[in-house]
């Protein structure tokens, strides 16, 4: 048989079956180092080092907030719109009653004519009436009541044309409303699966990596507080400079000295601003150690845009629910004039915002896992930061 005839196999030489485990493991071996060297940072092994983490979870939450800025303009766009469905759902139902009344109207008018015979012909009318008077006196009723009928049918019409249309708005809205609701579980998802990574990386640093994540942790907070150091200091010299130029203006404009050529000095703070900046100011205090949660508004708990919104809304003044709305929704101010109760915005995207309180620190929202804090505006670094915006 020709089985008999065939050569022996070298042993270990198999590669297309599984008899051979030490040359199967040693190729998928190779397979998997060279895939790790293609796609690993550098690193001496396979385990990303503490800053490859870092940078990765920073840049985990950083994505989590802009799909948390999403979620909330999609939930507030979903509250409006379900309220336009509401009533317009709620007008159409009115308009199909007052239909109804119309029809019953118009059958009851369909039905006296039945019965006084104003359908039949004038000769024939005439012919029946009991006497010419009363001929003449059916004839002027039938005229009148003709009147109001071609008055109701015109009504009717009207009516159904613009409920037809109502019917077609509030199907439109429904449909704007499915769409709303269907980006609100999208960014919601997203967020959640943003975090759950970024819990993930952590959950698998040994308590030794732990430690040195904190110790990058400090350097940065250690940086940021120098920055914002430089700019309390840059700050106080203008406001010095501002009030020298001004005592020297009102002792020049004593002495009668003209005055009109010499350059004008920044306006300060409106008294007004700086009071309602206060109450705000006060309330975003009182919310320090309260934690973070995306999505939130208080008052246990805000994420950095719910923080600010309250801040201010406790001021008497209404800001939009989005960081990138609440962007739009003031003056927008150099860093150096940044007054406290300003919104300090961060990122290109704007997906970031604190209350400015001074000395280059603001109070903010961070971000999931941590708390209402002061912090420095340079906490991120500079370049993170977008513009400021004075809100009222």
């Amino acid at each position: 048989m020709a089985s008999q005839h065939r050569k022996p196999r070298p042993p270990g030489t198999r590669v297309a079956g599984i008899r051979t485990p030490a040359l199967a493991t040693a190729a998928l071996t190779s397979v998997a180092l060279l895939s790790q060297t293609a796609t690993a940072a550098p690193s001496t092994d396979d385990k990303p080092s503490v800053e490859e983490v870092e940078k990765k979870v920073d840049d985990l939450y950083r994505q989590a907030e802009t799909a948390t800025e999403k979620y909330n303009a999609a939930k507030e766009r979903t509250t409006k719109q379900r309220k336009q469905v509401d009533t317009l759902l709620d007008d159409v139902a009115q308009r199909a009653q007052k239909l109804n009344d119309a029809r019953e109207e118009l059958g009851s008018y369909a039905a006296a004519q039945y019965r006084t015979g104003a359908s039949a012909p004038d000769t024939a009318t005439f012919l029946l009436a009991d006497t010419p008077q009363d001929y003449f006196d059916q004839t002027q009723l039938m005229g009148r009541v003709t009147e109001r009928q071609k008055g109701a049918v015109d009504d009717y019409f009207a009516d159904q044309a613009e409920t037809m249309k109502k019917r077609q708005e509030a199907a439109e809205s429904l449909q704007t409303l499915t769409d709303s609701q269907n980006d609100l579980k999208t960014a919601k998802a997203t967020v959640q699966k943003k975090l759950s990574s970024a819990r993930a990386l952590l959950s698998q640093l040994t308590a030794e990596e732990k430690a040195r994540l904190a110790a990058i942790e400090e350097r940065k907070r250690q940086e940021a507080a120098r920055k914002a150091a430089e700019l309390a200091e840059q700050q106080a010299a203008e406001a010095a400079k501002t009030t020298a130029q001004q005592e020297s203006s009102d002792a020049s404009g004593s002495t009668g000295t003209d005055t009109s050529s010499s350059p004008s000095t920044p306006p300060s703070t409106d008294s007004s601003y700086a009071t309602k900046a206060e109450k705000a100011l006060a309330f975003a205090r009182a919310q320090i150690g309260k934690p973070y949660v995306w999505g939130a508004t208080g008052p246990d708990s805000y994420d950095c845009s719910g923080l600010t919104q309250a801040a201010w809304k406790a001021a008497g003044v209404s800001l939009p629910r989005v960081t990138y709305d609440q962007v739009n929704a003031g003056t927008t101010v150099s860093l150096s004039s940044a007054q406290p109760g300003d919104l300090v915005f961060f990122y290109a995207d704007v997906t970031h915002v604190g209350i400015y309180i001074g000395n280059g620190m603001m109070i903010h929202a961070p971000k999931p896992g941590a708390y209402v804090r002061e912090e420095s505006i340079y906490y991120d670094g500079e370049s993170s930061i977008h513009s400021v915006v004075r809100p009222a």
